[in-house]
């Protein structure tokens, strides 16, 4: 109780880091594991996309390790495929969680004739997971839980708890609140990183649509109030210890882990290419 009290009279979290990322036609790149990732790792990458099927820009297939992948549809359809083996559609709602780990190649991109609106966010992983068996799985909108105006990607938020098989230190919310709504978030102990990226409308004293916000290292609160209609998501976590060893397509916390996924990822590389898949 006594901790609790002590947080409820902490003074809210500043703003200190501010973006608007970079656009390359229809996504815009907002984090980087070799800029903002270093200061919200294990969040280390995150992309918005707002795509026209009719413009959809040429991905094919492409190799991760070391990382898992989240990808969160707030309109319209995506396809994905991996060399795991999973394959299918996102609906509106739908979230794939895309576990890298020790070496996958995977693909996407618009299914249907809708716009196509959301967030693909990579997460660094802890050295017990980055090099071992790729893993991916798909849970439609009906699978997420809500905790008041907030929807939970990954880790737990009251009551609400996720089913994505995601590192137990982080959280990362999917929040809507109506003009003129206030909420507070009140972290996990040790989730001294913390962000938000709105994709609709504007906070007061914050954001607005289309920006980042990095705040404070803390496990202070994070307090909002909604100036129209908006939506943004919400990432915290306990900050992840290791150096980011990156590569290419890859983030580890090691030199050698990054050798040992990229030999994978060579690997079947090679056996694409055999297919005639690449």
């Amino acid at each position: 109780m006594k901790s609790s009290l002590a947080k409820a009279a902490t003074q809210a979290r500043r703003v200190t880091y501010r973006t608007r990322g970079h656009s390359h036609g229809p996504i815009t790149r907002l984090v980087s594991p070799s800029d903002v990732g270093e200061l919200i790792k294990p969040f280390v990458f995150l992309d918005y996309f707002e795509i026209d099927p009719k413009n959809m820009p040429p991905i094919g297939f492409h190799p991760h390790s070391g990382i898992a992948t989240v990808t969160v549809v707030l309109e319209g359809q995506i396809s994905y495929e991996e060399t795991s083996g999973t394959k299918g559609i996102i609906d509106p709602g739908g979230v794939e969680w895309m576990r890298a780990s020790g070496g996958v190649w995977h693909t996407g991109g618009v299914a249907g004739s809708a716009r196509a609106k959301g967030f693909q966010l990579w997460v660094a992983l802890p050295p017990e997971m980055e090099n071992i068996a790729s893993e991916a799985r798909y849970l439609g909108r009906e699978h997420f839980q809500s905790h008041g105006p907030a929807r939970v990607i990954l880790g737990r938020l009251g009551e609400a708890a996720s089913k994505v098989p995601a590192p137990a230190t982080m959280n990362y919310l999917d929040v809507a609140l109506k003009k003129g709504e206030k909420w507070r978030y009140d972290p996990p102990d040790k989730h001294t990183v913390a962000w938000i990226a709105v994709h609709r409308g504007k906070l007061a004293t914050f954001v607005e649509t289309g920006e980042l916000a990095v705040f404070e290292e803390s496990n202070g609160a994070l307090e909002f109030e909604a100036l129209e209609d908006t939506g943004f998501i919400l990432g915290s976590a306990v900050k992840h210890p290791h150096e980011l060893a990156l590569g290419m397509y890859s983030v580890h916390t090691s030199q050698q882990a990054l050798e040992r996924g990229e030999a994978k990822i060579a690997e079947i590389g090679k056996r694409l290419r055999a297919e005639g898949r690449l």
